[in-house]
Parts: C-alpha cells; sequence; structure tokens
C-alpha cells in the first residue's frame, strides 16, 4: 500500500475520530490532538461519548455534561471545548428537534421509555451519540442549519475501542435501510454521508505491543472496507532506548569483552562488580534488545498500513502538571495543526 503524506491524510479534516484498543492511552491522545488544533487559531470541540468523563480527569475540570465547556484558551486565539454526550439528553434532545415533543418527552422520561430506548434497544444509543456529533460538526451560528459560520473549525471525537469502532460509525446505515422514510431516514442518512466523506477520518492509537498493533491493523481494515477514512496511526508511550547501538551488538560478538567492560565500569565508580552483579546487568540488557527487536518488527507491522505515523513519548510524570500540552507539542513538531 502506498504511504500517504501528513498533510494529505489531513487536509480539510473537520471531523478527528480518534480509537484504540482500551489501555493505550487514546482519551490522552484526543485531547492533545484537540489541543494542538486549538493551538493553531481554531475553535475545537473535544467530545467524548463512553460516559468516563476521561476529558474531565485529563484536564482536571468537573465532570463535564451535554453543554459544551471551555477547558483551554490559548494565546493565538484558539479555544479547546469540551462535551460528554449523553444519549438520554440526546433522545429527549432528537424528540424535541422532530417531533416537538416538549413536556411529554419528560412523560416518556418518567414512563422508562427513555432508559429503555437508550440502554435496551440495540444500537439506538450509538445512532443517538453520532447524531450529537453530526450536529456538532455542521453547527453554524444562524438560526437554520447550514447558516451563518460554522461554529467549530474541527472536532475531536473521543469514539469507542477498535474492537467496535466500525460498528459504531455504520449504526446509521443500518437505520436508514430500516426506515425507508421520514426524518429519521433522512438524518441517518446524512450522519453515514458525513462520516464516509473527505471531511471526517478516524485515527488509530497504538502502542508498541503485539496485541493493541494487531487490533491496529484489524481495524484499519475494518474501517477500510466499512468505507471510512483511516488518518494516522499514533503510537503512543514511545520509549527511549536505554543501551547504545554499539552495546547491543557486543551482545551477540563479543558478550565476554562486554562483561569485563562492564565490570570495570562498575569498579570505577565504587559498586561491587561480582559475576552475579555483571550476569544481571547483561541479561537485563539482552532482554531490552530483545524487546527492541520485537518493537522494530512491530514498526514493521504498522508501516505496511501505510498510514503516516507519529509518535508520541511515554511521559514518565502521566498526563498531570502539564503532560497533555507536552504531547500537543510533540504532534506540532511533527506536523499537526
Amino acid at each position: 500500500m502506498p504511504a500517504t503524506s501528513l498533510a494529505h491524510a489531513l487536509e480539510g479534516i473537520r471531523l478527528h475520530v480518534v480509537t484504540g484498543k482500551g489501555g493505550v492511552g487514546k482519551t490522552t491522545v484526543a485531547a492533545a490532538l484537540g489541543l494542538t488544533l486549538a493551538r493553531g487559531g481554531g475553535r475545537v470541540l473535544l467530545v467524548e461519548v463512553e460516559g468516563r468523563q476521561g476529558i474531565s480527569q485529563t484536564f482536571g475540570v468537573p465532570p463535564l455534561g451535554d453543554t459544551e465547556v471551555r477547558l483551554v484558551q490559548d494565546s493565538s486565539g484558539g479555544e479547546l471545548w469540551g462535551l460528554s454526550v449523553d444519549a438520554k439528553a440526546a433522545l429527549l434532545e432528537y424528540l424535541q428537534s422532530f417531533y416537538k415533543l416538549g413536556r411529554a418527552g419528560g412523560a416518556l422520561e418518567r414512563m422508562g421509555v427513555v432508559d429503555f430506548a437508550t440502554t435496551i434497544a440495540p444500537g439506538v444509543r450509538d445512532v443517538l451519540l453520532t447524531g450529537k456529533v453530526f450536529e456538532a460538526v455542521g453547527r453554524t451560528s444562524g438560526s437554520r442549519r447550514g447558516h451563518g459560520e460554522l461554529v467549530w473549525d474541527a472536532v475531536v471525537l473521543d469514539a469507542p475501542p477498535t474492537g467496535r469502532v466500525a460498528r459504531f460509525l455504520a449504526v446509521n446505515e443500518q437505520v436508514a435501510d430500516l426506515a425507508k422514510v421520514g426524518p429519521i431516514h433522512s438524518q441517518a442518512q446524512s450522519i453515514t454521508r458525513m462520516l464516509r466523506s473527505s471531511r471526517s477520518t478516524v485515527h488509530l492509537v497504538t502502542l508498541l505491543e503485539e496485541m493493541p498493533v494487531q487490533e491496529t491493523t484489524d481495524a484499519a481494515a475494518e474501517l477500510s472496507a466499512a468505507g471510512f477514512g483511516v488518518g494516522t496511526v499514533v503510537v503512543n508511550q514511545v520509549r527511549t532506548a536505554l543501551v547504545p547501538d554499539p552495546v547491543l551488538a557486543r551482545l551477540g560478538s563479543d558478550r565476554e569483552a562486554l562483561a569485563d567492560t562492564v565490570r570495570s565500569d562498575l569498579a570505577t565508580v565504587g559498586v561491587r562488580s561480582g559475576d552475579r552483579t555483571v550476569g544481571g546487568l547483561l541479561a537485563e540488557t539482552e532482554a531490552h534488545a530483545a524487546r527492541l527487536h520485537l518493537e522494530d518488527g512491530l514498526r514493521d507491522d504498522i508501516g505496511a498500513l501505510g498510514r503516516p505515523t507519529l509518535d508520541l513519548p511515554a511521559l514518565a510524570e502521566g498526563t498531570e502538571d502539564g503532560g497533555v500540552a507536552m504531547l500537543a507539542d510533540e504532534l506540532a513538531a511533527q506536523g499537526v495543526g
């Protein structure tokens, strides 16, 4: 597969969907991406749909609700806002928008109809969540949709994990097939067109570990087959090599001489240099070398996808005390924004 440049992968994108296997840091990456775009002077909305309050924890703010909250005001004039989409609130909003139910919507909630639709009925929850994202992407300052200027220059969606992201994005296509006419059909078709358009892309977050890379590869194939654009692969928590390449090379060809060097160096700094200590250090170095070799192979698997790759370092202190800002700096340095 021919490689795609980063500039081409990001050109014209208004909806950035960020996904990854659980535990790879997709929420952190989504936050860093949103901050990077805002630093470029844009007005950016960062959206979560899983109810985990990952955005509020990342930025150290109170739990988000169904109203946008400004997270960052950048010196460039850009702004980053946050939103946690709740399926129940989205359903009530939908019923009011299309059917003008007013207080009848509250009656449905008291009767348990809203809870049924959002927690039990298959797929309805995802329809509502994607519908809210669709509304944000197309929202304008005018009194009617499509009139006036766009409210958000970009929307970054912290999406469900790779294992179900394709189903999440494709749910409206199934709804359009079931509802052949009417507002539900039209809405579902519009959402599907937006998600499959050149304005939207899916970024895949992974670690240099076998399972995350395999899920990334599988998700890229599934998304492409379903007609969704794949943007970048973000390799998160990249660790710096601890041992210089010349030392690693000596492990296989000159191990005994390397042991003598280690023993001499330990003695120089006043550390006991017995066989057990030296042997343990060499064993740790061999394990590190094996890990680097595995990561090189995983890099090849990622490269085979033909998508631009972005690297984010492992942060010793986590995302607290400006960690997300550091990751945003890294993304900007690699050409994002």
